[in-house]
């Protein structure tokens, strides 16, 4: 493997930039990092990077917040991440046969349609019984971006935020669904022929900056009350959306 130290550089400014986001919110890695590493490898090898860093940052966050687990509130969650799983597998091939700006763009459109709503609507709710029967539909829709594009964020998160949790269980909830839909992707980037050998050696030097940051990121949350780490989710939705339907 050629080691570019510029392109090094870049990725893990990147990389330090999402794991402050995901230290604070639960997510916002792929967000925060994908356009800037697709914007330097390509969106294959971005997303083959991001694929083996989620797997392991979300394993860490799905641990600490593990006591969450108990929240009746998530039972739709088996139902969700098994339709997740089927969803991955198709968006993977969507991944080597779609243009990538129409995968990007859908994504930044949906983003937007949600920040809007949730502005027009701020008492929106998900309840717990519409989250069970709605799982499986938001799951195969999260599973089907993963695949596509490595972010779910725009269908799963939405989804989970929707439903008003506490930071806790909302945290839980997210590192799981990134965590099952990313194991379920390695594989299929394996399978298809898009992994790389060298790209899991570039994703284990993307950790350093991702472990250095994320605790930055879990310090400042732990300062905030519940109404601001919704809006602060919601605020960064919006700008995520903007910034991929804008193509910056």
């Amino acid at each position: 493997m050629d080691f570019d130290l510029e392109r090094m550089t870049i990725m893990g400014l990147a990389l330090a930039a999402g794991a402050v986001v995901k230290g604070a919110t639960g997510m916002g890695l792929p967000l925060v990092a994908l356009p800037v590493l697709a914007s330097v490898f390509g969106l294959q090898h971005a997303v083959g990077i991001l694929a083996i860093t989620q797997a392991l940052t979300n394993s860490m966050q799905m641990w600490q917040f593990r006591a969450a687990r108990a929240d009746t509130r998530l039972g739709f969650l088996p139902a969700f991440l098994v339709a997740g799983g089927v969803g991955v597998v198709l968006g993977t091939w969507l991944l080597r046969t779609l243009p990538e700006r129409v995968l990007i763009l859908s994504l930044g459109l949906l983003l937007l349609a949600y920040f809007l709503l949730k502005v027009a609507r701020p008492h929106l709710r998900v309840d717990e019984a519409l989250a069970r029967r709605a799982g499986p539909v938001a799951g195969f829709g999260s599973g089907l971006l993963q695949g596509a594009t490595g972010i779910s964020a725009p269908v799963g998160v939405t989804f989970i935020h929707a439903m008003g949790l506490d930071r806790a269980a909302h945290v839980y909830a997210v590192s799981v669904m990134f965590l099952v839909l990313g194991l379920v992707q390695l594989p299929s980037l394996v399978l298809s022929g898009i992994m790389q050998g060298a790209w899991v050696f570039e994703a284990l030097l993307a950790m350093i900056p991702v472990l250095v940051f994320m605790p930055l990121g879990q310090a400042l949350a732990g300062r905030l009350d519940r109404r601001t780490f919704d809006l602060m989710i919601l605020i960064f939705l919006g700008l995520m959306g903007l910034k991929m339907v804008l193509g910056l």
